[in-house]
């Protein structure tokens, strides 16, 4: 037993460091990433425009998991082939994650980003427009932050997604909580008690984050 509860305190450790090392960034990443795919969608030039829903469909219609393999396999072997090395060039199964949820979660965040810039009346274009605002100026100050403050609780729905999707590093054997869950509990020969820790701890962050969802849902509908 007390191995057990040293493991489960490395465990509590552990699934900080996921949320620093991979989660905040992965998010800040897509959610930056996903502003100017969601800009490009809407673009006037159509070339633009089906490329990066071409890019949106694209991740939107494969699974995580299968992406995380295609990165952590083939871009060894782009970066040997750009870089004219003979052999593949190790990325590691941490940076194969992070850029994965990053490009990966950028499609989807790129939907909730559109979707929150069209729920703002195009008068203000217009009138930004007038004012002799440029696009990028109208977008920066006017369209984007009424845009964000609009899907806030759509965009932190979609990073419990992303926090529940970074389980799946597991699989390439990088150092994360549930790769450390499954290690413990093979050693001590406890399945179940530890599996049901992990699913107890990713119940508690899910649900504390979708409390501050509804929260932030509620202010909004008193701003408005």
């Amino acid at each position: 037993m007390k191995k057990i509860a040293q493991g489960i305190v490395r465990l509590r450790k552990l699934i900080l460091t996921v949320a620093v090392l991979l989660l905040i960034p992965s998010a800040i990443g897509a959610i930056i990433l996903g502003t100017f795919l969601a800009l490009g969608k809407m673009a006037k030039s159509r070339v633009l425009s089906l490329l990066c829903s071409g890019y949106i469909n694209l991740m939107r219609a494969v699974p995580l998991v299968l992406i995380l393999f295609w990165f952590f396999f083939l871009v060894p072997v782009f970066i040997a082939w750009f870089t004219g090395s003979p052999i593949p060039v190790p990325v590691g199964p941490e940076k194969t994650a992070l850029i994965t949820f990053i490009l990966f979660e950028a499609a989807y965040y790129a939907e909730i980003i559109r979707a929150g810039i069209q729920s703002i009346s195009r008068g203000q274009l217009y009138a930004s427009s007038a004012l002799g605002l440029s696009f990028g100026q109208t977008m920066r100050y006017v369209i984007l932050p009424q845009a964000f403050r609009n899907m806030g609780p759509v965009l932190l729905t979609q990073t419990i997604v992303l926090f529940q999707d970074t389980s799946l590093v597991y699989v390439l054997s990088a150092t994360d909580f549930m790769g450390a869950v499954s290690k413990i509990a093979q050693r001590d020969s406890q399945l179940t008690l530890m599996y049901c820790f992990a699913a107890v701890c990713y119940f508690v962050v899910s649900f504390t984050l979708s409390t501050g969802v509804k929260q932030m849902q509620k202010k909004l509908a008193i701003i408005r």
